[in-house]
């Protein structure tokens, strides 16, 4: 019991601030500004609870396929090597709407390219198809798969994803998933409720920083915690 708290707290707090300022964060509260909060909160927060199971299952897999002395030095140095480059990005970062900016241009892009392609559909054809669409249909709604496409490929090899494979071999996989979902849906409830509006408030230079910081206090904590046989 006492190692699921463990990793449920670890990964609670490291998702938190590995996603609280990420591009998927932004992505949500832009999409919500423009589509319906719950087609786009559902969309994304699937993306990233089948990714959070994906990554505590590579993580769960490591130390079956090699040794696990090796899966715990790798950890510390994913933590550590983490920890420095979130640091290095608070301190080298210049602006703090940076990315924000550029998430919402590619957007825009895409929203605009979308946009034209059914602009010249039939108005009334639309309206009857409403009518007749099912639940399951709506839930699969291009706005959904939209925001679950976006979520999950914008994690796909993130830092967040590869931190989660690397906090559950060396913790309870259990307590790594329920911790990184519920940090999951904190951080992208509150970026569809709160919208661009608390998106542009958020500093991302202080949120690397914290980030930095955890990763690397993680990191000395397994550097000196005795490797599990």
């Amino acid at each position: 019991m006492t190692s699921i708290v463990q990793g449920f707290t670890k990964s609670l707090a490291m998702t938190i601030l590995s996603e609280i300022g990420d591009k998927t964060f932004f992505a949500a509260a832009i999409l919500a500004m423009r589509h319906p909060r719950r087609l786009v909160l559902s969309g994304c927060l699937a993306a990233l609870i089948v990714m959070t199971i994906l990554s505590a299952l590579v993580g769960w897999a490591a130390p079956n396929l090699i040794s696990r002395t090796w899966t715990h030095h790798i950890t510390t140095l994913l933590f550590l090597g983490f920890g420095l480059w979130s640091l290095k990005d608070a301190l080298l970062e210049e602006g703090d709407t940076e990315e924000l900016a550029e998430v919402e241009a590619k957007l825009d892009k895409d929203w605009k390219a979308s946009n034209g392609a059914t602009k010249n559909s039939n108005k009334d054809d639309d309206d009857t198809k409403k009518h007749k669409q099912s639940f399951l249909s709506q839930f699969f709604s291009p706005i959904f798969l939209q925001a679950f496409s976006i979520t999950f490929f914008g994690e796909w090899g993130d830092k967040s994803q590869l931190a989660t494979i690397g906090l559950a071999a060396d913790e309870n996989p259990l307590g790594v998933v329920l911790g990184g979902i519920l940090g999951q849906a904190l951080c992208t409830s509150a970026a569809v409720i709160g919208g661009k509006s608390l998106a542009s408030q958020i500093s991302e230079k202080i949120i690397a920083l914290s980030g930095g910081i955890l990763f690397i206090v993680f990191g000395i904590q397994s550097f000196l915690s005795p490797v599990e046989s």
